[in-house]
């Protein structure tokens, strides 16, 4: 089958206008809020308010940097197919903007949250180094409903809805807070729980999508999170031990 494409001459008025509006509202916040490392990432990839991310340019960027490539899905994808993609070192990414009508919210990921949330920290070699380790963790436990949730968590508490320690103040690097007006300003507010990171608590951490985060896990670098790859391995093995312990203990 022919790999899907991101047709540039498609993009109308409206999307230009989508992008922009996004882009310009979300900058005012993360001046201040996003991590140093992402803001260096932005400039990196050289997005820009007045031009939707041409795929094509990103595939030479992010090549010349770290090795990895644009992907076009149409949506949310299998989650073997997605771990196989990111293996390859390749982001699988959706093409299509919201309307106007849907600035605030979106139930299904668009081009915003895929390619302004996610793709300016793969120029980041320590980021991309923990983003492949987790697809090749997950891939040797495909056959596994709780190794895919556990490894699910530390996902969505890093990849997701990241936040970094930065010269004794803590900022948004996880693509979902990235992308969103709203979470950017209430994940450093005094209401959610912040915590440091630590794998097994993240790992016993149950989540909502639909929902702001009720905690935030805090990590001191992306190279702390690359290097946190073989307890990652070592505790999700202990918690399937543990839990094949209760099954059996249970059927007794």
């Amino acid at each position: 089958m022919k790999p899907m494409q991101q047709d540039y001459s498609k993009y109308t008025d409206e999307d230009r206008l989508v992008w922009k509006t996004l882009f310009d509202r979300q900058m005012k916040n993360l001046e201040t809020m996003a991590s140093r490392q992402f803001i260096d990432a932005l400039q990196e990839v050289e997005f820009r308010p007045d031009k939707i991310p041409d795929f094509k340019e990103l595939d030479k960027l992010l090549g010349s940097k770290t090795g990895w490539a644009m992907e076009v899905v149409p949506n949310i994808i299998p989650q073997k197919d997605f771990f196989q993609t990111l293996d390859l070192k390749h982001f699988p990414a959706t093409t299509w903007l919201r309307r106007m009508d849907q600035l605030d919210y979106l139930e299904e990921p668009d081009m915003f949250h895929d390619v302004f949330g996610h793709v300016p920290l793969l120029s980041n070699k320590a980021y991309t180094g923990f983003f492949k380790g987790m697809a090749e963790l997950a891939l040797k436990h495909l056959d596994s409903p709780l190794a895919i949730e556990l490894l699910g968590r530390i996902y969505w508490f890093t990849i997701e809805f990241g936040l970094m320690n930065e010269n004794g103040q803590k900022k948004v690097y996880g693509a979902g807070i990235i992308s969103s007006a709203g979470e950017t300003l209430y994940s450093l507010s005094d209401k959610p729980v912040h915590l440091s990171f630590d794998v097994r608590s993240v790992m016993q951490s149950t989540f909502r999508t639909d929902v702001f985060q009720e905690k935030y896990f805090v990590v001191d670098s992306f190279e702390v999170l690359y290097e946190s790859l073989p307890e990652i391995e070592k505790v999700l093995k202990e918690e399937l031990e543990s839990a094949r312990l209760l099954d059996k203990s249970a059927a007794m």
